[in-house]
């Protein structure tokens, strides 16, 4: 196979093997430029102008750096085609701007985020992760991993920081999953796609802005009572704001933790050199084990930006107008960077990973945040259920999750 034998705008593309795909992307790392490509068909979106496809992480990284030329506005960061302006109402979040809105919302969400915020939550992730494996070793082997243990914890954990009731975990689990159903046939024809993303954004909006009005007359302890109530230098989320971050916030941290812990899963069992090192050590591995399968799982494959000026970067023209697509998981696996890069090594160092997206302005937001979660879920599973091993994963298709819908747990 050679670079001219695939085309990363072609959904069969992402239904090939993993071993394909690393091939093709290992080829495309290594021509002298960026390799254009005209634009997916989008039935709820017109042809744009195409797309250089950025496979190396020194790409990557000068892009993620410069948002003054690689803009991430008109709500197109996590779609390769321009959006028509609908979705925007729902979608519109933080990740699809750029200063100083995207400051502005920033500002205000960040403080809910920092490390020292995060600790707070320490206690409800262990429980969380506790009582998940009780449910898992009560079930018995042979169960769905991604269900039984790698959705249940982050889902948990962001809509009780929300405020969410439990009552409504399954209502948001089932819309972000059509939200980040890619072009996978479980999800619906594509014909239908515009609309059950429209309605499924819908429907996660309404619940966030009743729970915030309630909040706004009776706020408590959760992060809608801050966020409807906030007041950062004489700004604050209108609901429309706070809609829509509520859909990034489930959908990113919901689905990127999910598949982190999913894939990290599939690698000890196909490493169980690295399974025992991590054994020997549970506490002391698990900074780096985590990084390392967060570069490895790499859960959001890519991000877009639009060239506001031409602009050369790299020894490559970029002209006004054009588009780039950053892809991460090319990024994070990059032979200039990393030492035999598709290998899992959970004491690897350094481990400069764009897993949570490049330098700049949109470094992921939750980061502490995922980084807690898949260690304490991983230092619970290897304490409790240390032989657990993942079956053959069934993936999403999908270009921009890397996605495993499921996988048996044998223990």
């Amino acid at each position: 196979m050679t670079a001219a034998d695939f085309d990363l705008s072609d959904t069969a593309f992402w239904g090939r093997p993993m071993a394909e795909r690393e091939h093709a992307f290992r080829l495309l790392r290594g021509l002298p430029e960026p390799v254009f490509y005209q634009e997916p068909d989008f039935a709820m979106a017109p042809k744009g102008p195409g797309y250089h496809a950025l496979v190396r992480h020194a790409d990557v990284l000068a892009a993620s750096r410069d948002p003054e030329v690689f803009s991430s506005a008109d709500g197109g960061a996590t779609n390769i085609p321009d959006m028509p302006s609908e979705f925007t109402e729902y979608f519109g979040s933080m990740i699809n701007m750029d200063d100083p809105r995207h400051a502005r919302l920033r500002r205000i969400v960040s403080r809910s985020f920092t490390p020292k915020m995060i600790k707070q939550f320490e206690a409800d992730v262990e429980a969380a992760a506790t009582s998940i494996v009780d449910d898992l070793l009560a079930a018995g082997p042979g169960g769905d991993f991604v269900a039984q243990v790698a959705a249940r914890l982050p889902l948990k954990i962001i809509c009780d920081m929300m405020g969410i009731p439990e009552s409504e975990y399954a209502f948001v689990f089932e819309h972000s999953n059509v939200i980040l159903g890619g072009f996978d046939p479980e999800f619906g024809d594509i014909d239908g796609m515009a609309e059950r993303l429209l309605t499924s954004g819908m429907e996660l909006q309404r619940l966030v802005q009743d729970l915030a009005a309630h909040r706004a007359r009776n706020p408590g302890g959760d992060l809608t009572s801050s966020l409807v109530n906030a007041n950062i230098d004489g700004e604050a989320l209108t609901l429309q704001e706070l809609g829509s971050f509520f859909i990034l916030l489930v959908v990113a941290g919901n689905e990127t933790t999910r598949n982190a812990v999913s894939r990290g899963m599939r690698l000890l069992t196909e490493n169980p050199g690295e399974r025992a090192r991590w054994l020997a050590d549970i506490e002391g591995r698990a900074p780096a084990a985590v990084e390392e399968i967060v570069r490895l799982a790499s859960p959001v494959i890519f991000m877009r930006r639009k060239v506001t000026r031409d602009h050369e970067m790299n020894g490559t023209l970029y002209r006004a107008g054009e588009k780039v697509v950053m892809y991460y998981w090319s990024a994070n696996r990059d032979e200039a960077v990393f030492d035999d890069p598709g290998r899992f090594d959970i004491a690897r160092d350094p481990n400069p990973h764009v897993g949570f997206g490049g330098p700049g302005p949109h470094f992921c937001l939750g980061a502490h945040l995922a980084r807690r979660e898949i260690g304490v879920m991983f230092r619970e599973l290897l304490r409790r259920v240390p032989h657990l091993e993942a079956g053959e994963p069934e993936p999403l298709l999908s270009s921009f999750i890397n996605g495993i819908k499921r996988m048996e747990a044998r223990f």
